[in-house]
């Protein structure tokens, strides 16, 4: 999602009337940053570069809930942007040709790089797991090992591929519902939230192969409960009616502070409930309240500390952030030492150089192969005079 400079023509999402829609909502770019960086912290603890153990039990207490919660902030927020960017003059097929060229490119690339970066260090492979990434059909897998293949966190995207496959019939779904009822449907989508991992946790199912390095989750919990794209359809969903609540002038008028101090509460507070409530439940209020208090402040023109300049191109460079960083911590970690730790300013300096490193890599990533694809082939060349009104920017 790219910004504007424009002022908001609208009167306040909230006051039970329809808005007219800004198509560029600068917070949420911003936000964007925030879960990617979540999601960089949360990883750096499976590399223990900190030879104090009590230095490493601080950093996983304090930043070790960062991954699934920024994930979650993901999906909703996908499923928020793509309703609230949807225009009737759109179609299907122009919708998924977008969608193909924002997020495949930059996939291919990194997967390849990813791939040579596994032959060159001597790592087993193996066949099936490459073929699943490459086709971004992985999350499907209840084999731990085909979900984090090659690049191991390119999983999430096989969920987006699958909401996006989907995504003009849920929209459809939604706008059918009336106004006065948009909270109730999100609110049963949040109570489904709660009650899958509740339904995972008991059922009867195989405990063997890899389990998951934090709780203890095994690969078929981890499906079920948190990779497998049927179940995180519900956080996007959830993002399209939170949008719609926003469209239809249902919000609650709750401010951004507020807001974001409360998903910080939550996820300060995830380490007290069961693991499997940790993965996407105990954050999904939060998200969800967070992403709409965003856009509305963008379109109130209210202050918002995630539209200046710098959040907004931390988060246009995002995406590439969150296919470069697993890279990153992994390989700069072996290139250092695989098993070096060290002490813990020069533990927390290496931490903050990958990710400046990564930063770095994601803006040629972005600058070099993300816009230009956009810009080549998101849209079918025209052939003589084809009269369309230009969608914007999606994500």
């Amino acid at each position: 999602m790219t910004t504007t400079s424009d002022k908001p023509s609208m009167q306040a999402a909230g006051e039970g009337r329809p808005i007219q829609q800004l198509s560029r909502l600068p917070s949420l770019t911003g936000l964007r940053i925030i879960a990617a960086s979540m999601i960089y912290f949360f990883h750096a603890q499976f590399e223990d570069v900190f030879k104090s153990s009590n230095s490493q039990n601080v950093y996983v207490h304090i930043l070790g809930e960062g991954g699934p919660s920024g994930v979650g902030f993901f999906y909703v927020l996908s499923g928020f942007l793509l309703a609230w960017s949807a225009r009737s003059s759109d179609t299907a097929r122009r919708f998924w040709r977008r969608r193909f060229f924002k997020i495949y490119p930059n996939h291919l690339v990194t997967y390849v790089i990813a791939f040579v970066l596994l032959i060159a260090t001597g790592a087993s492979t193996g066949i099936l797991g490459p073929i699943l990434n490459l086709f971004l059909i992985q999350a499907w897998s209840p084999r731990l090992l085909d979900v984090i293949s090659v690049n191991p966190v390119a999983w999430s995207l096989g969920c987006e591929a699958f909401f996006y496959l989907l995504f003009p019939l849920w929209l459809r779904l939604v706008r059918r519902i009336r106004p006065e009822r948009l909270w109730a449907v999100a609110i049963g989508l949040l109570a489904a939230m709660w009650a899958v991992p509740a339904i995972v946790g008991a059922l009867p199912l195989p405990t063997g192969g890899p389990r998951v390095p934090f709780g203890n989750i095994t690969g078929w919990q981890f499906l079920l409960a948190y990779t497998a794209p049927p179940v995180r359809t519900l956080d996007f969903v959830l993002g399209i009616v939170m949008a719609q609540i926003v469209i239809t002038g249902k919000w609650i008028k709750l401010p951004l502070g507020w807001a974001f101090a409360l998903f910080t509460a939550s996820y300060l507070a995830a380490g007290l409930v069961p693991v499997m409530f940790r993965l996407v439940a105990i954050t999904a209020l939060p998200i969800a309240l967070l992403i709409p208090a965003a856009a509305v402040a963008d379109v109130d023109g209210t202050r918002s500390v995630f539209r200046t300049r710098t959040f907004v191109w931390l988060g246009d460079v995002s995406f590439a952030f969150y296919l470069w960083h697993r890279m990153v911590l992994k390989y700069g970690h072996q290139l250092l030492g695989a098993k070096h730790q060290w002490s813990t300013p020069e533990a927390l300096l290496i931490l903050v150089a990958g990710y400046a490193l990564t930063v770095l890599l994601s803006a040629l990533l972005h600058r070099f192969v993300e816009v230009p694809a956009m810009k080549r082939f998101s849209k079918p060349r025209p052939k003589r005079t084809i009269r369309e009104t230009a969608a914007p920017a999606l994500t």
